[in-house]
């Protein structure tokens, strides 16, 4: 059984020893914490009554036993209740504002197998806790001090689906061109990997006149394969693309927050390039409408292309840490247009400071329908980067700072970046590398990007090898 902790929630495998996988113990301690650091952080709830939390969830087959300890608990507290039931990460991080509540709670384990579940904590705003409060809560549920509510305090459950009002805050977006997209006329086959996405995506599809052929739709929580949105788990769906000549295949995770599409040919476009196309999409927008000062935001293991895109419309690319809340930070930081992660994450403020699928597939359909391109043809205009992924697993954690200090030292000549393990950009090249550690094993990431697929690898192999050396 696993349980992991960390400043951005709690997940871990259903079942188990208390502490070792997620148990209802577990999960009524963190709920609790995450109350009662609430009312630290916020004096007053937003109606000046009594606190306001959402809880929405994915179709996980361990959802609606969490759903009811999350609630039950959340009321135990004194704090009201909008359960959204089956709903996407970014329709409930949405619902947080739709309902002025004090915070959010997401069920899901995102793209973890039918055995996780994790609770995901939202602030008044529908976005993810900094690390500080994040490890607030984390110190409360450790210290075993409840106070519950007496009963004329207890808070109380209404039930709302904030699936419709998701789909009209999308359409209302001024880059969103439904007009051009029903024009078009596309025909797309979804893979929702029979979760929340097979609810939404559909009736999205449907109000932007978009023929839909849908697999795994069915939200039984019962994955049909590994549901983490990759080309080895997405052999069916570009099948069926080549099959029911569709102009594009979508892929999307369990709680549809990431997303990654095939190409017409049955290609994948890359994850990595979900981003790049829908900025490549807005920075065009905007430079069209005189608009300056634009900047981008990625993490420091996402693809170049995004960088080389931004710098093409005239606008400045930005690094941030690996992580959701670091990426949102930095684009508040600097009034981004566009940002997200090179594992299908769009995030585009003018909706929310979400990661969110469904915006994502809107604005690549606009693109698509404004450029009058394939989806292949399309993705052959953008700079080509290929991505090699590595680790090294280690037995002596210690080990691990000395490898990136070393690292850092080896490669002082080159472009270096610590802010989140060691990046060395290599510019005349246009290759880097990415060594981090993980936040739950005792192992270090190695990322290397290079114009070739042989570049990358060999780059990968150089680094590993010289850590290897260093480790004696």
């Amino acid at each position: 059984m696993t349980l992991i902790k960390s400043i951005s929630g709690i997940r871990g495998t259903i079942g188990g020893p208390c502490g070792e996988g997620l148990t209802p113990v577990d999960i009524v301690k963190f709920t609790y914490a995450y109350c009662a650091c609430l009312r630290q952080r916020r004096p007053q709830p937003n109606n000046g009554k009594k606190y306001k939390v959402v809880v929405g969830r994915d179709a996980r087959l361990s959802g609606r036993m969490v759903e009811q300890l999350v609630c039950g608990t959340l009321v135990a507290c004194g704090v009201d209740v909008v359960m959204c039931g089956f709903a996407s990460t970014p329709t409930t991080e949405l619902a947080v504002t739709f309902a002025n509540a004090d915070g959010g709670i997401i069920l899901t384990a995102s793209h973890n197998p039918r055995q996780w579940n994790a609770l995901k904590l939202l602030n008044e705003k529908g976005e993810f806790l900094t690390a500080s409060e994040g490890q607030a809560i984390l110190d409360l549920a450790e210290s075993g001090e409840f106070d519950f509510a007496e009963v004329d305090e207890l808070g109380h459950i209404e039930e709302h689906d904030y699936t419709d009002e998701h789909i009209a805050s999308v359409l209302a977006l001024e880059a969103v061109d439904a007009e051009a997209v029903r024009k078009a006329g596309f025909k797309v086959v979804l893979d929702s990997i029979n979760s929340v996405g097979g609810i939404i995506m559909p009736r999205l599809l449907e109000k932007l006149g978009v023929e839909c052929i849908t697999l795994n739709g069915e939200p039984t929580g019962d994955f049909a394969h590994n549901p983490e949105p990759l080309p080895k788990n997405l052999v069916e769906l570009s099948e069926t693309v080549v099959r029911e000549k569709a102009d594009l295949g979508i892929s999307v995770d369990p709680d549809v927050d990431r997303l990654a599409f095939i190409c017409e040919n049955g290609q994948p476009f890359v994850e990595e390039y979900t981003l790049v196309s829908v900025a490549d999409y807005l920075l065009d927008e905007a430079v069209k409408k005189g608009r300056k000062d634009l900047a981008t935001v990625s993490n420091l293991s996402s693809s170049r292309a995004l960088r080389d895109v931004t710098e093409a419309h005239g606008g400045t690319y930005y690094a941030a840490a690996v992580g959701e809340v670091n990426v949102t930070t930095k684009m508040h930081e600097v009034n981004a247009l566009i940002g997200g992660e090179g594992n299908g994450g769009v995030i585009y403020p003018a909706s929310h400071c979400g990661r969110d699928a469904m915006v994502g597939v809107a604005l690549f359909l606009s693109n698509l329908a404004h450029k009058g391109l394939s989806a292949s043809a399309y993705k052959a205009t953008l700079p080509q980067y290929f991505i090699a992924k590595n680790r090294i697993d280690l037995s002596d954690p210690a080990l691990i700072d000395k490898i990136l200090e070393a690292m850092k030292e080896h490669f002082k000549d080159e472009k270096v970046n610590t802010i989140d393990g060691v990046k060395i950009d290599f510019e005349s090249r246009k290759q880097w590398v990415h060594l981090r550690k993980s936040n739950t094993e005792p192992i270090i990431r190695i990322y290397s990007e290079a114009q070739t697929e042989e570049a990358a690898v060999k780059l990968g192999e150089e680094v590993i090898a010289l850590a290897q050396r260093i480790i004696g």
